[in-house]
């Protein structure tokens, strides 16, 4: 006799389906899994026979093979617990192979059959949905994210016992959920801005706490405005690290397409995790290692850059990363993706994150400072300067000095109102809409435009127009830093209101190119 049950794992950033064939023949009672498996699956064997066994239910004494297929697929994870399980009772005919029809199992098995969550349920349901299926059953506690994927019943169990008893109509299926409704709202009020800004974390600063940095606080409105990359270079103890902390708070709440996406990248990480409802910050340390930064490794996992995706990525002391790393983010950056090939799996993964970079301008951190002398020599600061290429400096849109803080500030209270945050929070609010309204998509953002969208889409004034040709032959720009003059321009006149780039707007533009 031989069974089937429908499954489906996450295969990179997409989904796969997973036919789990079973046969029960004569011969002395073993239990053997083939189809590629790999170390987790194999283990399976234990687990779903003493989670069968525990759900008072029989294991049965012949010899049972179960095929996982396609065969030339390498299947990682515990997703196919649940459905091996349900294979085995159909074949020992505990249940009935119409009582599966049209739907999909997935879930880890525990010894005493309770089901726990498994890691890429939204690429599970997608895949499920695209194949037709009509319902999955999957462990309670994975609904949270699979909710999120509209136009599919989905069923949570939390024990194969249940499971059994509802499909042997011995016991009602478990209400489905509603489904989250996800909307960006149109306008956002003060009161809004203001539980968004306590809400999205904390324990993060706000503009109203950092004193000073004027030009570095307009800086970082602006590129959060338009998902700018920025580079913020300072002496130590000027306020980097603080302004691009600060960001995490001065981010909008993701639309309801990117929050799918950050959802969907985080749960292959984190299975457990609630539907993510803001933006990611990710702070990687400087000793991170280069798969754990692009991604990668035996099972091909998202690396820190795909997780800030729709956020953002801080590099603090971006030139103390290894070089091998900075070089790598020349193409993410670029292309907002990453592909990661390896032996039998090639994957891509998005990577469409803000950069936002610290760095001193010295090995000591005090050249060209009149209060401390520097100890570095030339060749030292050349050295450290040039850890950085060119080819990855122009993938940066903006670069601020920032400078240290007079001593005297340092002591002024910090105010108790949180005015200066709620006010650049909404500004950044408004030209965001003003992007969705012009791009129609709520998704695409002035940083996020190809050359051709920016020469087709973001129009110049007459004046702009000659102030911009005569500083690209003086500037010696390259056509990428071109365009992105335009770009944070565009930013920079949304911020303003304005349908129009005019002369004020690129000519600020222009102050945020390294020279």
């Amino acid at each position: 006799m031989i069974a089937k049950v429908h499954s489906a794992i996450p295969y990179g950033y997409e989904g796969r389906l997973i036919e789990v064939e079973g046969e029960i023949s004569q011969g002395l009672p073993n239990f053997f899994i083939v189809g590629l498996a790999n170390k987790t699956i194999s283990e399976a064997k234990e687990r779903v026979r003493a989670a069968i066994r525990s759900s008072q239910l029989t294991f049965p004494d012949r010899k049972v093979t179960i095929n996982l297929a396609p065969a030339e697929l390498t299947k990682d994870g515990s997703h196919l617990d649940l459905p091996i399980a349900l294979n085995i009772l159909v074949l020992s005919k505990q249940l009935s192979s119409q009582d599966l029809t049209n739907s999909l199992f997935v879930g880890e098995l525990s010894l005493n059959g309770d089901l726990r969550p498994v890691r890429g349920i939204i690429n599970v349901v997608e895949i499920a949905k695209a194949s037709g299926f009509s319902k999955i059953f999957l462990p309670i506690t994975n609904l949270p994210q699979a909710s999120l994927v509209p136009d599919i019943q989905l069923i949570g169990v939390s024990s194969l016992q249940e499971l059994f008893l509802c499909l042997k109509h011995q016991k009602p299926l478990p209400k489905t959920p509603p489904k989250i409704t996800l909307k960006t709202p149109l306008k956002t009020t003060s009161n809004q801005l203001s539980s968004l800004s306590s809400a999205s974390n904390p324990s993060t600063p706000l503009l109203d706490h950092i004193r000073g940095q004027t030009l570095a606080k307009r800086a970082l409105s602006i590129a959060i405005a338009g998902h700018h990359n920025i580079l913020l270079s300072g002496p130590p103890g000027a306020g980097k690290t603080l302004l691009a902390k600060t960001a995490a708070n001065l981010l909008p709440p993701p639309t309801p397409t990117e929050q799918i996406a950050i959802t969907k990248i985080h749960s292959l990480i984190h299975p457990t995790n609630e539907n993510l409802s803001t933006r990611p910050f990710r702070a990687p340390h400087h000793t991170a290692s280069d798969v754990a930064i692009i991604g990668g490794g035996s099972q091909v996992f998202p690396g820190e850059i795909s997780l800030a995706h729709h956020g953002i990525l801080f590099l603090d002391e971006i030139p103390e990363y290894s070089r091998s790393v900075l070089e790598a983010l020349r193409q993410p950056l670029e292309d907002r993706q990453i592909s990661i090939t390896r032996a039998h799996q090639k994957t891509t993964y998005p990577a469409d994150f803000m950069l936002i970079a610290t760095m001193n301008p010295c090995p000591c951190g005090y050249v060209d400072d009149p209060t401390h002398p520097c100890t570095c020599t030339p060749q030292q600061i050349a050295r450290y300067q040039k850890r950085l290429s060119g080819p990855l400096l122009d993938r940066i849109d903006m670069f601020v000095t920032v400078q240290k803080v007079d001593q005297k500030d340092l002591l002024q209270p910090l105010p108790t109102q949180t005015h200066e945050h709620l006010t650049v929070q909404s500004h950044i609010q408004q030209a965001l809409q003003l992007q969705h309204i012009r791009y129609h998509q709520d998704n695409l953002y002035n940083s996020s435009l190809s050359s051709f969208q920016a020469s087709t889409l973001l129009h110049l004034s007459k004046p702009a127009e000659d102030i911009l040709s005569r500083a690209a032959k003086t500037l010696n720009l390259s056509a990428r830093s071109y365009f992105k003059v335009i770009k944070v321009a565009r930013t920079i006149a949304d911020l303003a209101h304005s349908s129009l780039i005019e002369a004020n707007h690129l000519s600020e533009a222009l102050t945020y190119r390294k020279r």
